[in-house]
């Protein structure tokens, strides 16, 4: 499923988490949704943990 609509990557991939060439972030597996910032240039993350 979709996550993020972007232009850019103001959001990156994270765990879990795939890119389209157009920079659209998608799920690879079913579960919840975690957005965070990471690293020293405070970049913004999505990641999704897998449902059980």
């Amino acid at each position: 499923a979709i996550i993020v609509r972007q232009r850019g990557t103001q959001f990156h991939p994270g765990v879990n988490v795939g890119i389209g060439k157009d920079h659209t972030l998608f799920s690879l597996v079913d579960g919840t949704v975690q957005f965070a910032i990471k690293g020293a240039l405070n970049k913004r993350t999505v990641s999704v943990t897998a449902s059980s």
